[in-house]
């Protein structure tokens, strides 16, 4: 039997590939229903890619283009605060490793 050789996760999310949709963001933050309800934690501490993060003026940032596609945020905000559909055509994340 072969031994497995397990990468840490920063190691074995650098082996997939985004193709970037220059059609803009799929993620939008409603960052007002989001400052409303200090929603900016939760997001930055749900997503395992760390795609958002909270800027200066206590603002939610995207960094759509490392998106995993998961549906962690959505599922973990009230409706409304995000709108997020896939990217566009063949744009997103190719997994090459599970």
């Amino acid at each position: 039997m072969t031994a497995i050789s397990v990468l840490p996760l920063n190691q074995r999310l650098a082996l997939d590939h985004f193709d970037i949709d220059d059609g803009g963001s799929h993620i939008l933050v409603n960052q007002e229903s989001c400052a409303s309800r200090s929603l900016g934690p939760l997001l930055v501490a749900v997503c395992p890619a760390g795609v958002y993060s909270l800027n200066g003026v206590g603002q939610v940032d995207v960094e759509y283009a490392a998106c995993l596609e998961c549906g962690t945020c959505f599922a973990a905000v009230p409706e409304g605060t995000l709108s997020w559909h896939y990217p566009s055509g063949s744009c997103g994340i190719s997994f090459r490793e599970g």
